[in-house]
């Protein structure tokens, strides 16, 4: 009796290794190739035939010329190894009198924010800590300083950022949102930093060249 029964269970088991862990993800992966290449290889972005970075994962931005991204409590800030929230609830002391608290002064400082007006994600990280999208709001809020740091006008910034906006994903999913990396390299492609304006030096940031 037992004998008669393993026989068919040990050919069902390696049946079904073969069908789930090979001939399923080989047809899915070779169709993702085939589709959509540029998605299943990660959105990857390339500048000059170099990748510095892809749609979908946030990289850190700190200089003044550049819009900076929302904060990241992923390991050090956008490791895509590390993705994670911070676990601070809206109860936790240290997150609203601190960490909260020293962003709303900066943005205060940076960009000329007002208190109590200040775009939520300007100043709180998202769950993932991976998030490439800022909200339209943080980014204008943000054109003053890059005009300024570029010596541009923040015209010309503005204009940049209106055609970097993303609108709702088939016009109802989502929020209109802004991809910080793809709006940072326009910059640099449209308005380069004009030295005799400004006494910043250009630095680009690591992952990008």
């Amino acid at each position: 009796m037992i004998r008669s029964n393993i026989r068919p269970a040990l050919v069902l088991t390696v049946l079904l290794c073969v069908i789930t862990g090979i001939g399923y993800p080989g047809l899915v992966t070779g169709l993702a190739q085939l589709i959509f290449p540029r998605q299943a290889n990660g959105s990857l972005v390339r500048v000059n035939g170099r990748i510095v970075g892809s749609e979908l994962i946030g990289q850190s931005f700190t200089r003044p010329e550049y819009f900076h991204p929302r904060p990241s409590a992923a390991g050090a800030g956008y490791d895509a190894t590390a993705s994670a929230g911070t676990n601070k609830g809206p109860t936790d002391r240290k997150l609203a009198d601190t960490l909260i608290a020293l962003r709303v002064d900066s943005a205060v400082q940076l960009d000329g924010a007002i208190k109590g007006q200040v775009p939520s994600d300007m100043v709180t990280a998202s769950a993932s800590g991976l998030d490439p999208h800022i909200s339209p709001a943080n980014a204008r809020l943000q054109v003053a300083r890059v005009a300024r740091a570029r010596g541009v006008s923040a015209a010309d910034v503005q204009k940049l950022l209106d055609a970097r906006t993303e609108g709702r994903q088939f016009g109802v999913l989502g929020e209109p949102r802004v991809n910080v990396l793809l709006l940072n390299i326009a910059l640099d492609s449209a308005l380069t930093i004009r030295p005799a304006k400004t006494a910043l030096v250009p630095t680009l940031p690591r992952t990008l060249p």
